[in-house]
């Protein structure tokens, strides 16, 4: 017996020792986030020309000109011709050096002539934005189309999404052009004018353009991420969250058809009840997740950063995983890199307090992760529910996203703008959760990135889609510097 607990000592002993070499080797090195020098000789960009005070005041009246999606049903406003002609009036340069190709009337594609004739690079911005929801302009501390600018900020509806990737981009072409410096690569600039209603007639078309002219990219960029500064908890410095997926969605229709009737007299069940068991069954049966792929490879960098305590789980996943990942899943974030997640969003039936529904329905809405189909997502609901009184419809879906390789040419060199351009900063591939112009873009380039060059903290989340959208002054010198850099960056 004293054998084997000496035995038994020894084990937990080594096991120890091992967990805390482990723990102790699993941190960053601080080589790891220098960038790194570019083989290609590239010009200097003299960033003294870069008026920011102008760039904001461009940016402001680019808000003003009320481009809003409403609904795939509702055709774009005069606002979005207005916006064009802005654009080709304030970027003369580039739309005179560029060439132009107008896809479904409001979508510009501008071809940058480079210097090989290796595979093209695309970067994509929209300038379509959501509306103002009814009765919530007076909660704004700016009015919401007013682009208006104090000492630090620039205010109003696309000031975040997107319209400031579009201002950016261009004037990083103007800043170059003005300089004399081209890209030794040739260039897509895509402004699109319906994300926020599909990509339909916007980057679809992109796509099909490109595919009817033999062209393949070597990749693409678009809006995605950002750099995160204290938006993950227990990180020393921003993160950079280059985003190599995108979720897919589908949206599964339950309905129940009741037989009506006299509240007084009810079944059982009634529809009501009967499609609420059903949508609390899939709610609380999520799909299977992990930690693997892309978001063990995103965990896995972050964690090197992490405290002590942290650390040590992340370094030791072989013994903790299963508790890792249960612990995970209770954080709506990090749960959302783990699995498809599971969000019942619409639910209907009844038109009176004591009338038997006949029609029932509820919508539940799916973002699908990578490791899972549309398929395997409809057979997991079918089993789920278990119940043939309930009618299981697919609506729209789109498959997630092939995930692009951190190995790339592309991802080396968005993280070494990154480092370049915001000095101190955690480098880490992710997964976009919502639904960007990417989805059509991965059709014609061999990866798709999705990451939007600009700082945003916990103070800026409430602005997408939500009330006092604004974008900080420094941040759009940053955005400019950026993509100038990218641009610059690129190899022949």
């Amino acid at each position: 017996m004293k054998k084997l607990l000496t035995l038994l000592a020894v084990i937990i002993l080594g096991v120890l020792s091992l967990t805390i070499v482990r723990t102790w080797l699993h941190q960053a090195d601080s080589q790891d986030q220098l960038p790194e020098q570019s083989a290609a000789a590239t010009a200097e960009l003299d960033s003294a020309q870069l008026d920011i005070e102008a760039i904001s005041q461009r940016l402001s009246e680019a808000i003003q000109i009320k481009t809003i999606s409403y609904s795939r049903e509702h055709k774009p406003g005069p606002e979005f011709n207005e916006f064009i002609s802005w654009l080709k009036l304030n970027y003369a340069e580039v739309f005179a050096q560029l060439e132009l190709t107008v896809l479904n009337d409001y979508t510009l594609l501008l071809r940058w002539e480079g210097q090989s004739t290796n595979s093209p690079v695309l970067l994509s911005a929209h300038y379509d934005v959501v509306p103002v929801i009814p009765g919530t302009a007076k909660l704004w501390q700016q009015p919401p189309f007013s682009g208006h600018v104090d000492s630090t900020h620039i205010w109003g509806r696309g000031a975040l999404d997107d319209k400031s990737a579009v201002i950016a981009l261009l004037e990083a072409t103007s800043l170059m052009l003005k300089q004399g410096i081209s890209p030794k690569r040739t260039v897509y600039l895509a402004f699109t004018h319906d994300e926020e209603i599909g990509s339909e007639k916007g980057s679809k078309a992109i796509a099909e353009y490109l595919q009817t002219n033999n062209i393949k990219l070597a990749w693409s960029l678009d809006e995605g991420s950002f750099v995160l500064s204290d938006m993950i908890d227990g990180m020393p410095m921003p993160v950079a969250s280059i985003n190599v997926a995108e979720k897919g969605y589908l949206n599964i229709e339950l309905s129940v058809q009741g037989e009506g009737g006299h509240s007084s007299v009810p079944p059982k069940q009634t529809a009501i009840g009967v499609l609420s068991q059903a949508v609390s069954r899939v709610q609380n049966a999520p799909m299977e997740g992990g930690l693997e792929g892309v978001s063990a490879e995103m965990f896995d960098v972050l964690s090197r950063y992490m405290p002590f305590r942290q650390r040590f789980f992340f370094a030791n996943r072989w013994l903790f995983n299963s508790a890792l990942e249960k612990q995970m899943s209770e954080i709506s974030f990090a749960n959302a890199m783990l699995r498809t997640t599971t969000a019942p969003t619409m639910i209907s039936g009844g038109v009176k307090e004591n009338v038997l529904p006949i029609y029932t329905s509820a919508n539940i809405n799916f973002r699908l992760h990578p490791r899972d189909s549309v398929e395997n997502v409809v057979d997991h609901v079918e089993k789920v529910i278990d119940d043939p009184r309930v009618k299981i419809q697919s609506k729209e879906a789109q498959e997630a996203s092939p995930v692009a390789s951190t190995q790339s040419e592309g991802f080396k060199l968005l993280a070494n703008a990154s480092r370049e351009n915001f000095g101190d900063v955690i480098v880490t591939p992710s997964i976009t959760v919502g639904g960007t112009d990417s989805k059509y873009y991965q059709l014609v380039a061999k990866d798709s990135f999705r990451f939007n060059p600009m700082v945003i903290g916990k103070e800026d989340i409430s602005g997408f889609h939500g009330n006092n959208e604004r974008i900080s002054i420094e941040n759009m010198r940053l955005a400019v510097l950026f993509y100038a850099r990218l641009i610059q960056s690129l190899e022949p």
